[in-house]
């Protein structure tokens, strides 16, 4: 399994379609996986420092893990099946959850958990940015700079 860091959302045109953008954190292989717009929302949040007076249904989710005396040890981005991306959140002594990846991957920066995906997985589908294309990378980043996550209300599936 290889560790993967998130880079950010964005969203894709024409389509408005939102992805979450993952970088290998010991390679040069990224990992786009498309997702909804409220999980984009979520992610954005997050990133950004932005915490809504009342929890939102991930911060919600750490809030229970917590009371409730457990510990999300990791994400594991195992498989693509069928199109999607499938993923477990894994706890403490071993236990696991199946979840969205979207899903799995906005509660992991709430509680700054580590996030891995499949070597197969990104054998598949990873993407490698050429020399000549850093500056997309950039242009990426000057992107999630100046957005807001507001800007992912709006075009839900």
């Amino acid at each position: 399994m290889q560790e993967l860091r998130v880079v950010g959302v964005r969203v894709e045109l024409p389509a408005n379609q939102p992805i979450v953008l993952l970088k290998e954190t010991e390679g040069e292989r990224y990992l786009p996986i498309w997702i909804g717009a409220v999980e984009a929302a979520a992610i954005a949040f997050e990133q950004q420092g932005v915490h809504p007076t009342r929890p939102m249904t991930h911060d919600l989710l750490r809030d229970v893990i917590t009371a409730l005396g457990g510990t999300l040890e990791a994400i594991h981005i195992t498989e693509l099946k069928d199109g999607l991306y499938l993923a477990d959140m894994v706890f403490t002594g071993a236990t696991t959850v199946s979840a969205r990846p979207s899903d799995a991957i906005a509660v992991a920066l709430r509680v700054g958990t580590p996030i891995f995906v499949e070597d197969s997985v990104l054998d598949e589908v990873g993407i490698t940015i050429p020399d000549e294309d850093e500056n997309e990378v950039e242009k990426f980043r000057e992107f999630l700079d100046q957005i807001s996550p507001e800007d992912f209300a709006s075009g839900q599936q």
